[in-house]
């Protein structure tokens, strides 16, 4: 917790990118979870993710080139199918018999879902059903074909950690945030109660009427309810109900490395018109969250040395629960035993 990196944890479904990105016929390549992976879209339509890595002589396949069914890797013109199993091998004269249905580069569960491409990390092999991870966490109020109006991407220079910390802490907002149009100035501090429960691979904060004073959601009609979840491997996902409208916000954190981190911010909205907005709405989101990325870059100078880190209650409550989950779930997997969440309904106060 206190370190610049944290053990990065498999067995569980990241988001690796929005489907817009990914035309048919085109490639995407990232290191996800510590893993090189090579997303692409079949002339079909359908999503893939393989090993970025040719298994002939170590090159990624991202440099060799997609037809829509199989990669060619730029090296030896080696063929790969979009399950990561090899088809062709040029260099093979008549006789050189090879089963080439044996080579592979490796290949990740990957799925499509209300316009984002999941891909499930295994530890040891598994599949996502014998995880008990069979399909990738679904948005609430949602249908599946549906995708996000608004999405923002920021690269943070820190451990999946400490941006869930950031994720979570009820506090941060008023010295944090401080746009002119978004809690400008740290006077105006608040006295908050809120109840809390176990959820799954988490906790929520239970379903409740927001306050008069969050005017941007009375456009969904008041009055307005929200639920907010909190769950491995890093996703924030905020439920919000007005009279008119739906709203689900999606903050999911995808680490690169121990020490590297994607931040996603997705928003699925009811009302159509919004789409209008939607430059505005992605900048503002963008500003938002560039606040939450520049504090991490300068809490890191501190954490180089590392200090011994002191959390209060009720405030830091939230930071305590994502490493008691966290590390919950790591012994379950390493005693081979279902996962059983030790948190516990509680109310939770302090001033923000």
């Amino acid at each position: 917790m206190q370190g610049l990196t944290a053990e990065l944890i498999k067995g569980l479904w990241y988001v690796a990118a929005p489907g817009r990105d990914l035309k048919p016929g085109k490639m995407l390549n990232k290191t996800l979870v510590g893993e090189p992976v090579l997303m692409g879209r079949a002339a079909n339509g359908e999503v893939f993710a393989i090993r970025d890595v040719c298994p002939h002589r170590g090159i990624p396949l991202h440099y060799g080139q997609f037809d829509g069914q199989s990669i060619q890797c730029c090296y030896h013109g080696w063929r790969f199918d979009t399950s990561g199993t090899c088809v062709e091998i040029p260099s093979l004269r008549e006789g050189q018999q090879m089963d080439l249905a044996k080579i592979k580069c490796g290949s990740y569960p990957c799925r499509e879902r209300q316009g984002l491409i999941w891909i499930f990390f295994a530890k040891n092999g598994e599949t996502p059903a014998e995880a008990g991870q069979p399909e990738p966490p679904a948005m609430p109020d949602f249908a599946d074909e549906v995708g996000p109006r608004f999405h923002i991407m920021l690269p943070f220079h820190c451990s999946v950690d400490h941006a869930a910390f950031g994720l979570m802490d009820p506090t941060h907002a008023a010295y944090v945030h401080t746009s002119w149009w978004f809690k400008k100035g740290a006077k105006k501090l608040r006295p908050k109660e809120k109840k809390f429960a176990p959820s799954e691979l988490g906790w929520s904060m239970v379903r409740h009427e927001l306050p008069p004073q969050n005017i941007a959601y009375k456009i969904l009609g008041t009055p307005v309810t929200t639920e907010i979840s909190y769950m491995l491997p890093g996703l924030r996902i905020e439920n919000i109900r007005g009279a008119k409208y739906q709203a689900t916000g999606l903050t999911a954190l995808t680490p690169l490395s121990e020490g590297e981190t994607e931040v996603h911010q997705f928003f699925w909205v009811s009302a159509g018109w919004m789409s209008t907005f939607k430059p505005i709405f992605e900048h503002l989101m963008r500003v938002f969250l560039d606040q939450d990325r520049r504090v991490v870059i300068q809490q890191r100078e501190g954490l180089m040395h590392q200090p011994n880190l002191m959390l209060i209650n009720d405030a830091d409550t939230q930071a305590r629960w994502w490493m008691r989950v966290k590390d919950a779930f790591l012994k379950a997997q390493a005693d081979g035993k279902p996962f059983e969440n030790p948190l516990r309904p509680m109310t939770l106060r302090w001033r923000s």
